[in-house]
């Protein structure tokens, strides 16, 4: 847990929401909100009636600093690639990868799936050379 969301869990404590709420605002589980609350002595006030919504959270989802958003801009998740891309590969099950297609190697007819690339040709790069240069090297 930072630093930047121990201060939201405090400041939206204060503001009388409940454990679950500041859970799902700032991605964390209702037991890690609830022991730093235990530990920082914020316990004992029960959640306010009407107050479920918590405020968008304006935090990285990754290392939790909070952002800059621009208006007229898509809203930001992430302060930088380095997170967004460390985010994306500790929580594989949150990617809905579709561009899976299925080929038959042209060099050695091998089937083989590959993502992202709808006209691949070739299993590997090894097939990508022997069908390449199977003449030999021009330059003898």
């Amino acid at each position: 847990m930072t630093n930047e969301q121990k201060y939201k869990i405090a400041e939206l404590r204060q503001s009388g929401y409940g454990y679950a709420n500041i859970a799902d605002a700032l991605g964390l589980t209702k037991n890690q909100v609830s022991a730093y609350c235990r530990r920082a002595r914020l316990t004992g006030t029960k959640a306010a009636v009407g107050t479920t919504d918590v405020p968008a959270s304006n935090c990285c989802r990754n290392c939790g600093k909070p952002l800059m958003q621009v208006a007229g801009r898509k809203p930001l998740k992430f302060c930088s690639d380095a997170c967004r891309i460390h985010w994306w590969n500790t929580h594989p099950d949150a990617v809905d990868k579709k561009a899976f297609y299925d080929f038959t190697c042209a060099c050695c007819g091998k089937p083989f799936r590959a993502y992202g690339n709808s006209r691949r040709k070739y299993c590997c790069h090894a097939c990508y050379v022997q069908a390449r240069f199977q003449g030999g090297d021009s330059r003898d």
